[in-house]
């Protein structure tokens, strides 16, 4: 709250010139002074000489002080439970609404920064947003010198796409990729068959889910259309009356008022359900309006550059979910959600429809007697006539010399009509295809026969010279959407499939031991046995466990929503954790019990897909693959898919990165992606790489258009899929233009990685020391975390996991089985922990340790090479990059707090020694990222990425001194209980978690990121 209260420090931070940068800063100004004015008025100028005094524990650099004020610090301890909620809540709905303010004004700082520096980058701090970041700065005067001495041949240089920029042009975007391609002569047809197997996937999942709840989010939405009146307004008219902006800032004031009376906490652990609906009303604010502009953009830069090519298809762009498919962990994931997911899906995508029908009834009122129109829309009016003769009653006088209104209405019903229907699937659950109910033509039985409608009128219209954005734009949507709004991927855990195969042939007495003891040879050669074969393996009614009777039911609920919703709404099934081919093969098996696989000619309607997580699943992924590739039927069952012979594989950052470490998970992660594609070229299939990226660093996540360009070279060829996690989605897709730049830019990147690459991901001397460097780096990683006694109970104390657990924001356990070890903690907890703390230790810990004992071997030589590393290498730029970001967020004076405040006194001295260890590998860390970047400090080559960590970070450290006040006062209050002695506290334990709580929303949103 600093920055709220003091103005004099806040625009110092801010002091470019640009217009964007004087509109943002007089945006913060206004919302601050906003802000004062509500908390004065609901709370009392009390709170807000409280905020000022809390601002004092931050230096202006924006780290906690070395030495904080102890008497401010005896401030905190004493303050009542009522007074640390309301300071928590202040802080909480600042960081949100300055969130609300960047994000509005984010593409206008990118426009002027790539016309000012002929490149764009991005200029936020939030991790999960994408953009450019880390890439094409100019060459360092370190590097310009650099012996390049263990590089081997090395072909076009990087740099080369990186020269300056025209300022009309936006770098990483459709109008700056085409001209680029044209100058660096990549031939057309290249470019064209690479634009015909375009194929962009993004899945949005709640994994983790939103820590903001949806009421929040609205409010969020309102106060960011009252900031564009205010742009419009002033635009259009610099010289406004004071009437006009006094209105506007009333309006401003009462939106706040409101929201800061409104709970932030979630009032009830979400169901699956509800997360449905959260993840899936950015299509509709959002997503599903952007998605025309996007194809525009790129059909018009294209054609700008080549004429002569030909855009891709609409459907280039692609989204899939796993919100009610992901059953890995959650038990409340069941066949009935899932169904249910898929017609709520499908209701939302069908009510757009219905509203742009109408406006195209409204709009396409062309008459008889001024246009012609084909014999073949006279012919499809006589089929609707018979089809629908209550429509023709109704409308046919009305309509008689408009046909297009009159063929539209007979659209509108049959949409009317299949939206009713659906809502008869989900409320009842009637899982059946009737084809007769079907084929009287009073419904729509996929998004095919609505398209082909909409196509006989686009080509009626143009047969006489005449064209409809509005109808082109329904067009290309209804490519891009279908019926089915997005995929369905199911995900479950390999060991849930073995189980279950356990029991079941345990029952049947078919196996001469347990299926779980046979080795893996043994597991494989049943299972191609029992794929062979027509003879089923399960029966009919299912006398097995509940658990069992979900994994059976899961595949014929998948073998439903298929003949219901067509083969494109579900078509992927992920397995987790996966280790050997078996884990595939005894999905295929449950696959063909349930109809979904068939054993006489080895097809299937669902592709098994293995997920490679921890480090030695990596590995031994190309293992895998190959024996997969193997196998007889291989060729016909990937041969049978939607796009032939490509396999998908998953790659996840998450628990690779919890096994081993920031960098020794991302190598490992590149390495596994290289093998992996030379396998699927050996063998003549095509490889899809699925990058299960988070919103932290520590789980893969940062700018997502420098990360798609460090992918080795030949692993991308036009095609990618990515997940889209939690708050990245409040953060890409809550605005239109940010939304369309997101896809945009990740588009230019996947086109970019695909033609314009060098050989420098093939210089073996240069894996060889990034393997060195993994190595050691993962080894001091697992030497803290995993070989240190107290160190899960150094987690478990000092930071707020315990608190975490208990965050309404999730309808998953936050562990795996529930037992309280490290294995079982998911990712998204473990990191979440850490940044709340400020370590933020799994995004850096052990890159230090790793580059300090390369550069001890030979230190002149290795540091001038790791300086060119930097220069050239896109992977070793985006690691090296991202350690810098996350460590200009670390602040080990804000987490020796909570190590101080909040462990036992048994410990203290244990859990210190713990920290100092971590504190001098950050010292050391920083040092050497700074040597080899050329940087005096942290994030010296992104200015504004710089001030805009150091204004949110100035604000945070209040808020965690609060939170260790409040964790520790409601940790006694928890110790006494369970010691049975006897409460003499003014509080219960309710009120105590509620502030510990709202604490941990507002460090999340000071960071922009949950795990």
């Amino acid at each position: 709250m600093t920055s709220v209260l003091d103005a004099t420090n806040r625009d110092r931070l801010i002091e470019s010139e640009s217009l964007a940068a004087r509109t943002l800063q007089a945006r913060l100004r206004l919302v601050e002074e906003v802000l004062v004015d509500v908390l004065a008025a609901e709370s009392g100028q009390e709170l807000v000489d409280l905020l000022r005094r809390l601002g004092a524990l931050s230096s202006p650099e924006g780290h906690a002080l070395h030495a904080p004020e102890g008497e401010l610090l005896k401030v905190i301890e004493s303050l009542e439970l009522n007074q640390a909620i309301r300071a928590a809540r202040a802080f909480n709905l600042y960081f949100q609404i300055i969130n609300i303010v960047e994000q509005h004004y984010e593409q206008q700082y990118n426009r002027e920064r790539a016309a000012q520096e002929g490149l764009c980058r991005r200029s936020v701090m939030s991790e999960p947003i994408s953009g450019v970041s880390g890439e094409g700065f100019p060459l360092p005067h370190h590097a310009a010198n650099a012996t390049d001495v263990r590089s081997g041949p090395s072909e076009r240089l990087e740099h080369s796409l990186y020269e300056a920029i025209p300022a009309t042009q936006q770098y990483g975007s459709f109008a700056w990729l085409f001209p680029r391609l044209h100058t660096l002569n990549v031939p057309p047809r290249h470019i064209q068959k690479l634009l015909d197997q375009l194929d962009i996937k993004l899945v949005f999942t709640a994994h983790p889910t939103e820590i903001v709840r949806q009421t929040i989010r609205d409010k969020q939405r309102r106060v960011a259309r009252l900031l564009e009146q205010l742009d419009v307004l002033e635009g259009a008219s610099p010289h406004l009356t004071d009437w006009n902006a006094q209105t506007l800032r009333a309006q401003l004031m009462e939106e706040i008022r409101l929201w800061w009376r409104t709970d932030e906490l979630h009032q009830f652990k979400p169901e699956v359900l509800d997360e449905v609906e959260y993840t899936l009303h950015y299509f509709k604010e959002v997503i599903f309006a952007v998605i025309p502009k996007l194809y525009r953009r790129l059909e018009q830069s294209l054609h700008e550059t080549f004429p002569y090519l030909q855009p891709p298809r609409h459907n280039f762009c692609r989204f899939g979910s796993w919100v009610g498919g992901d059953r890995d962990g959650n038990p409340y994931v069941t066949p009935e959600v899932t169904w249910q997911t898929a017609c709520y899906q499908r209701n939302l995508v069908l009510e757009e429809y219905i509203k742009s029908v109408e406006r195209l009834i409204n709009l396409l009122s062309l008459s008889l007697h001024w246009c012609d129109v084909l014999p073949d829309l006279l012919d499809s009016l006589e089929q609707d006539q018979r089809q629908l003769p209550s429509v023709y009653d109704q409308y046919a006088v009305r309509y008689r010399q408009e046909p297009y209104r009159l063929k539209l209405t007979y659209v509108l019903k049959r949409l009317q009509n299949t939206r009713d229907r659906n809502r008869a699937l989900q409320t009842y659950c009637i899982r059946r295809n009737d084809a007769e109910e079907l084929n009287n033509g009073q419904f729509y039985r996929h998004g095919q026969e609505f398209l082909a409608e909409l196509l006989l009128i686009q080509r009626n219209l143009k047969e006489t010279g005449l064209a409809c954005r509005e109808l082109d734009d329904l067009i290309c949507q209804v490519e891009v959407f279908g019926f089915n709004l997005a995929a369905l991927d199911i995900r479950q855990e390999s060991t849930c499939h073995a189980e279950a195969l356990n029991e079941i042939t345990a029952y049947l007495g078919i196996l001469p031991c347990p299926y779980t003891e046979l080795s893996e040879t043994e597991r494989t050669r049943w299972l191609l046995s029992e794929l062979s074969t027509r003879r089923p393996l399960i029966p009919g009614e299912l006398p097995f466990s509940d658990r069992t009777n979900e994994i059976i039911e899961t595949f014929r609920m998948v073998r439903q929503l298929q003949q219901e919703f067509g083969t494109d709404l579900c078509n992927t099934y992920i397995i987790s954790m996966s280790h050997e081919v078996s884990d595939l093969l005894e999905v295929l098996l449950f696959a063909k019990e349930a109809g979904l696989f068939d054993p006489a000619t080895g097809t299937s309607t669902l592709q098994a897909i293995p997920l490679f997580e921890t480090v030695e699943d990596l590995k031994h992924a190309p293992a895998v693959l190959t024996e997969l590739f193997s196998l007889p039927f291989c060729h016909s069952y990937l041969g049978s898919h939607s796009t032939p012979f490509l396999q998908e594989v998953m790659l996840g950052y998450s628990d690779s990165n919890k096994d081993s470490g920031f960098l020794s998970s991302n190598w490992e992660i590149y390495k596994a992606q290289q093998r992996l594609q030379k396998i699927a070229e050996n063998f003549g299939f095509q490889l899809r790489i699925f990058h299960g990226r988070g919103g932290s660093v520590g789980r893969g996540g940062g700018p997502a258009y420098a990360a798609i360009l460090a992918q080795p070279e030949q692993t991308i060829k036009g095609r990618i899929k990515i997940t889209e996690q939690g708050e990245v989605l409040a953060s890409k897709y809550s605005l239109p233009e940010l939304a369309l730049f997101n896809l945009e830019t990740v588009a230019t990147a996947v086109i970019q990685a695909s033609l314009l690459r060098s050989s420098i991901d093939e210089i073996e001397p240069w894996h060889e020391i990034m393997e060195e460097l993994a190595t050691r780096s993962r080894q001091c990683y697992r030497h803290l975390i995993y070989e240190q006694p107290e160190f899960i109970e150094f987690f478990n104390e000092v930071t707020p996991i315990q608190e975490i657990s208990q965050l309404q924001i999730s309808s998953r356990p936050t562990r795996r089985g529930g037992k309280k070890t490290l294995e079982s903690l998911r990712a998204i907890p473990w990191v979440f922990s850490w940044t709340q703390t400020r370590f933020l230790l799994p995004a850096w810990y052990g890159v230090g340790t790793a580059l300090k004992e390369f550069l001890e071997e030979k230190p002149a030589e290795h540091l001038s090479l790791l300086r060119y590393f930097y220069y050239k290498w896109p992977f070793f730029r985006m690691v090296i990059s991202k350690v810098e970001m996350t460590l200009a967020k670390v602040d080990l004076e804000i987490a020796r707090y909570y190590v101080q405040e909040l462990s036992q006194p048994q410990n203290r001295e244990a859990f210190f020694r713990l920290y100092d260890q971590i504190a001098q590998e950050h010292r050391l860390t920083t040092e050497l990222v700074l040597t080899i970047t050329g940087h005096e400090r942290l994030l010296d080559g992104d200015p504004a990425l710089q001030r805009s960590v150091q204004l949110r970070n100035r604000t945070i450290v209040p808020l965690g001194f609060l939170q260790v006040s409040l964790l520790k006062r409601l940790r006694q209050h928890n110790s006494q209980t369970t010691s049975g002695a006897i409460l003499r506290s003014r509080y219960g334990r309710g009120e105590l978690l509620r502030g510990a709580l709202l604490t941990i929303n507002g460090v999340a949103a000071g960071m922009r990121n949950t795990g």
